[in-house]
């Protein structure tokens, strides 16, 4: 899948600016906070109809103006595609692809698959479950959006279920029913997930010691209280319902499910060196697109927003040697270092565009 062209009206701090990109290698180049990952976070908006860095849509407005517009042309699969996204202060975000509107956003994803590799990332790796829990059903729903539905049903029972809670129900055949939907869709998010982290974390260790260079191991283990053995999520709920009536919350379920990344049988969180680190988030983000590239068919586009500070240079090259091989697709990169960019353009064979990045403007070089 390509990215043709994009037109970006009143994203965050770029006032107006329409690209044609290289179906191979496309760099930005600029000092922070010019508008580099800006762009970036534009074209994954488009995929998954949120930004990257999770703030809410009307902070993405740039400042004065009610109003954002992006239009992407594709190519898809062999087929020409067209994706309109408008944004209004108050009002829904609205998505039309090929001039039709979705009438559920949860409908597009996983439809113009993406991976994006950026600092935050480290977040991966330091911040509670509920970060990789988020990275995980991302990953997932490209694939199969059978998970995104359970996901979705799981998500508004669960909600009931704690609303029950708080108003101190005891009403046995409202939280039955509530349950029960929450049970049906729990078997088949717990399932998909505990095959995902198995096969990802094969993929994982082979791109970690492709960075590294070798000699160390890493692995993810998934985490669930349905790994129990031949406990159901009504067992579960069953045991916990006293202590659950009493904090006024589910404790419970597929929405507490974690992953263990270790480091030589060693947690990650606590043993990575910040380069250990940066490899490791790397390294999962290049796992996840081998995963997409064959599950769905296509060539994921391939973000990277930032990624060789605080990393010595032979992993650099490393990096810049994969991302250029023959497995990865359409490649949008940015920088601060000229030099990186030229080294990744040269790898190119001359399939690369490079643009300098200013206050929003970008400016073809």
């Amino acid at each position: 899948m390509i990215l043709r062209d994009l037109s970006v009206t009143n994203f965050k701090n770029i006032p107006e600016s329409r690209l044609e990109f290289s179906g191979k290698v496309n760099c930005f180049l600029g000092n922070n906070g010019m508008g580099k990952s800006n762009l970036l976070d534009a074209i994954y908006f488009l995929s998954f109809c949120k930004s990257f860095s999770g703030v809410a849509d009307r902070l993405l407005l740039r400042r004065g103006e009610d109003f954002a517009i992006l239009k992407a042309r594709y190519e898809r699969k062999g087929v020409d595609e067209e994706l309109l996204m408008g944004l209004s202060a108050g009002r829904r975000k609205s998505l039309k692809r090929g001039g039709k509107e979705y009438g559920r956003l949860s409908a597009h994803i996983g439809s113009f698959p993406l991976v994006m590799v950026a600092p935050q990332d480290i977040d991966l790796i330091r911040d509670s479950g509920e970060e990789r829990r988020r990275w995980m059903d991302m990953v997932i729903s490209q694939s199969d959006p059978v998970y995104l539905d359970h996901l979705i049903r799981y998500g508004k029972a669960l909600e009931q279920r704690n609303k029950l809670l708080r108003e101190g129900a005891v009403d046995h055949n409202l939280y039955g029913a509530v349950e029960l939907m929450m049970e049906m869709s729990a078997a088949y998010i717990h399932s998909t997930r505990a095959v995902w982290v198995a096969e990802l974390s094969d993929i994982f260790d082979g791109y970690y010691n492709a960075v590294s260079g070798g000699g160390e191991h890493v692995a993810l283990a998934y985490q669930s209280h349905l790994n129990e053995p031949d406990v159901t999520l009504q067992t579960l709920l069953d045991r916990e319902r006293r202590h659950d009536e009493i904090v006024r919350h589910t404790s419970v379920g597929i929405h507490r499910d974690d992953i263990e990344m270790t480091l030589d049988g060693l947690p990650m969180r606590r043993t990575g060196s910040q380069g250990q680190c940066k490899t490791f988030t790397i390294a999962l983000r290049l796992a996840q697109y081998d995963f997409l590239r064959r599950t769905t068919g296509m060539r994921p586009m391939l973000l990277l927003d930032d990624i060789f500070d605080k990393l010595d240079a032979s992993r650099v090259e490393r990096i810049m040697a994969l991302v250029t091989g023959g497995e990865f697709g359409q490649i949008f990169v940015t920088d601060t270092n000229r030099t990186h960019l030229d080294e990744i353009m040269a790898r190119t064979g001359g399939d690369y565009r490079l643009w300098r990045v200013e206050n929003g403007s970008f400016t073809r070089i």
